[in-house]
């Protein structure tokens, strides 16, 4: 079977590299870098700021929990319960 270098649906039956030819110059680890900056450059461009907790097992347990009751993601659940909060002090403050 004689392959024409124009050729492109055929597979290289003489070259060495065997799989999906490289697409970018750069390693996936590097990818992985560049891709997560422009995450948080966009997160931050919408007003988005990263927050980070350390909670034990048992309460990230009851969060999952929660957050399939209510069928939302955990950041979201989040955000509506400190909202909540916010308008109960709030609410609290002004009767005072």
């Amino acid at each position: 079977m004689a392959k024409a270098s124009s050729d492109r649906n055929t597979i290289d039956l003489f070259g060495t590299n065997r799989g999906r030819p490289r697409t970018r110059p750069i390693t996936r680890k590097d990818q992985l870098k560049a891709n997560k900056r422009i995450q948080r450059e966009k997160e931050k461009s919408l007003g988005l700021k990263r927050v980070e907790m350390v909670l034990d097992e048992d309460t990230v347990k009851k969060l999952d929990m929660l957050c399939e009751l209510s069928g939302v993601k955990r950041s979201d659940w989040l955000t509506m319960q400190i909202a909540l909060a916010y308008n109960k002090a709030k609410k609290v403050s002004k009767a005072e």
